[in-house]
């Protein structure tokens, strides 16, 4: 039979007001823990580390192309960490493109929708006419 082993406790839900409050709490104790590494993946701790980079880069005086290109990383990568430091909040480009991006507008007034010629289009030297089929 395998020992057991404790890791770390988490704080009971019922202490805290909110969820929020709770995940908060409870990411605070496990990031203070030595054993984060059993808890994320390689591809989580890739993009931690990216993060962490860019925010170094950023307080250094980089210009954000720069970093983009040296990192390999999207200019919507680096620009979602850049606002995150405003911020102090982390959100993807995804997550802001439900709130803050503008949404496509697909239709449009009477006024501006341009009718398409009816016809077959005949070049000329006076530019393209339409004739009929």
């Amino acid at each position: 039979m395998a020992k057991k082993r404790i890791l770390f406790t988490l704080p009971p839900t019922s202490r805290y007001s909110s969820r929020k409050e709770w995940e908060h709490a409870c990411w605070w104790k496990i990031s203070k823990s030595k054993n984060l590494e059993l808890l994320i993946t390689s591809y989580e701790r890739h993009n931690l580390v990216m993060r962490a980079a860019v925010i170094d880069r950023i307080n250094s005086g980089k210009k954000s192309k720069q970093i983009a290109e040296e990192l390999y990383l999207s200019p919507q990568t680096v620009s979602s960490i850049k606002k995150a430091l405003n911020e102090s909040n982390y959100r993807s480009y995804r997550e802001r493109g439900k709130i803050e991006r503008k949404r496509k507008i697909y239709s449009r007034s009477m006024s501006k929708i341009r009718r398409k010629p009816h016809g077959r289009p005949v070049r000329t030297k006076y530019g393209i006419v339409y004739l009929p089929y």
